[in-house]
């Protein structure tokens, strides 16, 4: 079976997960596609292929003998789906993009204009969805490349290289992907995730991260009668947010700029509260916007009365760059895999985070690469089939290093 065909057939699966809900995975749907894999990968010949209770799928690709005494190697990818866009009932279409506005089934309209990524891509066959869904490239193509990639040896036994672990995580796209990571039952001390963006990408630094939950605690009265008394909770709500720095923003800044973002905002004259997430690639400077969020609420309780305004801040991950400049062969060993695919390397940081940024942080150095995919968590999401096919040679190249 192909890349693409590969490909196709997992973004069948409707996977995506669910960032309210309390069970693992966060939807019972991620466990489908696991099992589907888990059966792939038995009848293709890998080895020890299972899925545990949590639903992350785990296998091996043993090394040849002569390469037994190197150490094994993990390719990793995620399974579900942003819930930002719906992921059911894809249809997914492989068009011959001739440049221009290439208008889908809906009439929904991709532009250069709009996306100029497309304007490396004139004459070349895309993958892209009907304008109605998300295509699931983030990140399914990882996870077809991976075991195309590695099929390529299952064929070729006569081919030298390390053993393979590769893993396959439910519940990233909510932050979740390595709560529940087997870390000793891996096999692998150092591995890649393969969930990055246009062809060529290696990302081994990526945001500090943290969720910010404010509470602002008003106090209501007939409004009749408030005067001097009522300590209308919005309003104090939005005097907080007044107060951020408006150019610090997603909307207002790129590459190692960091932010504020404000992703929730729900409240009455009792009770407002906000829900935020801080980002910056920056250890320092991610410390002293915490703080600087911490001053605010001390501010404003002075100007309000004690215990008004309640913040919650909470670490979701940090700069994988931190351990990843202790493993640079990783990297290294990264760029020489895509330069003997003739892939030019391009090292970018990721404005986000992958599961490797928290593996990284539990044992598991983990850089990320392309998939070749754009427009992730969208309706003109969409990948080049000619990238795919070169990702699968990278990742030969990089099983097949000594």
């Amino acid at each position: 079976m192909s890349v693409i065909d590969r490909f196709l057939k997992y973004v069948s699966f409707d996977t995506s997960s669910c960032e309210t809900s309390e069970t693992v995975p966060s939807t019972p749907s991620q466990k489908v596609l696991g099992e589907f894999l888990v059966k792939e990968l038995s009848a293709m010949g890998f080895e020890n292929a299972r899925m545990d209770a949590y639903g992350y799928v785990y296998a091996t690709l043993p090394a040849t003998p002569d390469c037994k005494y190197l150490k094994p190697l993990g390719l990793i990818a995620h399974m579900d789906t942003s819930s930002a866009v719906s992921g059911a009932d894809i249809k997914a279409k492989i068009v011959t993009y001739s440049g221009g506005d290439l208008v889908l089934e809906s009439g929904s309209v991709m532009s250069p204009a709009v996306y100029p990524s497309l304007n490396h891509y004139v004459g070349e066959e895309l993958i892209v969805t009907d304008g109605t869904t998300l295509l699931g490239a983030d990140d399914k193509a990882g996870i077809a490349e991976i075991i195309s990639a590695c099929e390529y040896f299952l064929q070729n036994p006569e081919v030298s290289h390390r053993a393979i672990q590769i893993a396959f995580t439910p519940d990233e796209e909510i932050g979740c992907g390595a709560d529940h990571f087997d870390v000793e039952g891996f096999g692998a001390k150092e591995a890649y995730t393969v969930d990055g963006g246009e062809l060529g990408e290696i990302e081994y630094e990526n945001f500090n991260a943290a969720s910010a939950k404010l509470t602002v605690h008003g106090l209501n009265v007939h409004p009749g009668s408030a005067k001097g008394i009522m300590k209308n909770a919005v309003l104090m709500a939005n005097q907080f947010l007044s107060m951020l720095p408006p150019a610090e923003t997603p909307a207002h800044t790129e590459g190692y700029e960091g932010f504020y973002h404000v992703c929730d905002f729900a409240g009455d004259e009792t009770t407002a509260t906000v829900s935020m997430i801080v980002r910056d690639h920056d250890r320092a400077k991610f410390e002293a916007r915490k703080a600087f969020l911490c001053r605010l609420c001390d501010y404003l309780n002075g100007e309000w009365g004690e215990g008004r305004f309640e913040l919650v801040l909470k670490d979701s991950y940090y700069n994988m760059k931190e351990i990843i400049d202790q493993n640079m062969g990783l990297v290294i060993n990264a760029d020489a895999a895509m330069r003997g695919a003739g892939v030019e390397p391009m090292t970018v940081p990721i404005r986000g985070g992958t599961d490797g940024a928290r593996l990284s942080y539990m044992g598991i150095p983990c850089p990320n690469l392309s998939t070749g995919g754009a427009n992730f968590h969208g309706v003109h999401e969409y990948i080049p089939v000619k990238s795919m096919h070169k990702m699968v040679e990278v990742l030969i190249n990089l099983i097949a290093q000594p």
